[in-house]
């Protein structure tokens, strides 16, 4: 039986696009209450403004201070989260030889240490509380490593392997935490932006939308609380990886 999530409140980073904005919709559709953090400020404000209990907190994740103000004001704001969304992440695919190093530490400060840095400073309000979830968005690169994108692989690595710690530490607080991996999601990331190709594409069964990601993450969200879903790999059917 499903768990109802109306009043519950959920902070979404990389809420301004993509998985993040789909989830976000997804959960206000069911009556929650959103903190949603991302750096474009226009966007989020307008989603906020659409979504209704919703607050806006423009943000880099991968800024320690940002971040550990964006999680303040979320407090301050609902006095509570519930649920905890780190979402937020970058894609660099190519050859190592050809990379930029510089970028490579962009993406694992946004797609690994703001992960940690959020479970850091939300963990212990929910372990005062006695309940909580905590859902990172990972990816099928996550649980092997795939050969034309190995620094993004490595960051998603990093994320199962904390993801699986962390829910072992905190399981006597009535917190759970788990994962969830997608394959190719026609969005942004894959620089897939009109309707029109998001259709060819889930069509000829080569992409996912947003929205199939975020349909996931609210029925992982809705099991009975003794029901933790550890992880969820969700992939186009065409995507045989």
């Amino acid at each position: 039986m499903a768990e109802s999530l109306r009043g519950k409140v959920a902070l979404v980073t990389g809420a301004s696009s993509g998985i993040g904005e789909a989830t976000a919709r997804a959960l206000a559709a069911e009556g929650v209450r959103l903190a949603l953090v991302a750096r474009s400020k226009e966007k989020l404000e307008a989603l906020a403004a659409e979504l209704g209990d919703a607050l806006a907190v423009a943000a880099d994740v991968a800024e320690p201070g940002q971040l550990e103000a964006a999680v303040r004001r979320s407090l301050e704001h609902f006095g509570r989260i519930d649920v905890l969304l780190p979402n937020a992440g970058l894609y660099i695919p190519g050859d190592v030889w050809e990379g930029n190093p510089d970028e490579w530490d962009y993406l694992l400060r946004v797609n690994v240490n703001a992960v940690f840095r959020l479970v850091n400073l939300v963990l212990p309000h929910m372990m005062a509380r006695g309940s909580g979830d905590i859902l990172v968005t990972s990816s099928i690169s996550g649980h092997q490593a795939i050969q034309w994108e190995p620094v993004y692989s490595a960051s998603k690595h990093a994320i199962q392997s904390f993801v699986h710690g962390v829910r072992r530490q905190v399981r006597g607080h009535g917190i759970r935490v788990g994962a969830i991996a997608p394959g190719i999601v026609l969005n942004n990331i894959w620089k897939v932006h009109d309707e029109e190709a998001i259709g060819r594409q889930v069509a000829a069964k080569a992409g996912i939308r947003s929205e199939d990601v975020a349909e996931a993450v609210v029925w992982m969200l809705s099991r009975p609380p003794h029901v933790t879903i550890r992880d969820l790999v969700i992939l186009p059917q065409g995507q045989d990886i």
